[in-house]
């Protein structure tokens, strides 16, 4: 017994060695480049990827509606850039005659007032009192059309019909003359009601003043245009009804 000892020893000795080889090669890290990340390890910098959010809200290109002057049509395309206005140019202005000279006397001028205040509370430029309205006007409703693109964006699809819209009607003409109705229509319900263009001009001036705040308030207490005209505006008040309708089929959309 006692000579079988140091063979004993020796064959103990060697399975330690390879026991301890074995274990030595198991923790050796790996030296596979691509094994750092699967490891656990840096992972290459996520550059690449796109911000979320600001999906282009407040971009893109809008055309107001055209406003009728004593001497022609004006109509006004914005770009807005991340709720910005960045340009402005008028797709119709008056021409012929006189107008042409005033039109390119003026347009550039209301171009850059535009895009410099942001809004149509803009001047008039000189010897051009009716195509700035004119332009004023269509401005105001390119406006109103950018701001209800970028409400319609904030309520995302969970949300439709719940944002805040500043929308305007089209323009309807009347024997006396064209009316058209902004509203502003929250949750889902109007909330306020102006008139942009009513008849004017000798009695009519009369019958607007009276018939114009009814007509206001008579909407947005139905919040819809089914409501009466008013005594002695019966063409005015047909006029606003057809212009409501438009508007809200506008916030509908």
């Amino acid at each position: 017994m006692k000579k079988s000892h140091p063979v004993r020893r020796a064959v103990l000795a060697g399975a330690a060695t390879v026991s301890g080889i074995v274990l030595l090669l198991s923790l050796k890290p790996a030296s596979d480049p691509g094994s750092a990340s699967a490891a656990g390890g840096a992972a290459p910098p996520a550059a690449a990827e796109a911000p979320q959010g600001g999906r282009g809200a407040g971009t893109g290109t809008v055309t107001g509606d055209a406003a009728d002057t004593q001497y022609g049509p004006v109509q006004v395309r914005l770009t807005v850039n991340g709720g910005k206005v960045t340009a402005a140019e008028a797709v119709q202005a008056p021409k012929g005659g006189q107008s042409d000279q005033v039109t390119a006397d003026a347009v550039p001028k209301l171009n850059q007032a535009a895009v410099t205040a942001g809004t149509a509370d803009i001047d008039a430029v000189s010897g051009a009192t009716y195509t700035s309205a004119g332009y004023k006007q269509s401005l105001q409703s390119a406006l109103d059309k950018a701001a209800a693109a970028g409400s319609a964006d904030e309520t995302g699809a969970g949300g439709a019909g719940q944002g805040t819209q500043v929308l305007t009607g089209d323009v309807t003409q009347t024997q006396y003359g064209p009316v058209q109705v902004r509203v502003t229509v929250s949750g889902g319900k109007i909330t306020n009601a102006e008139t942009l263009q009513a008849p004017k001009g000798g009695r009519s001036d009369q019958v607007t003043a009276d018939a114009v705040p009814k007509l206001n308030q008579a909407a947005v207490t139905a919040g819809t245009a089914d409501i009466d005209a008013v005594s002695g505006a019966t063409y005015t008040s047909a006029g606003y009804q057809q212009s409501l309708q438009s508007a809200l089929d506008k916030a509908g959309g």
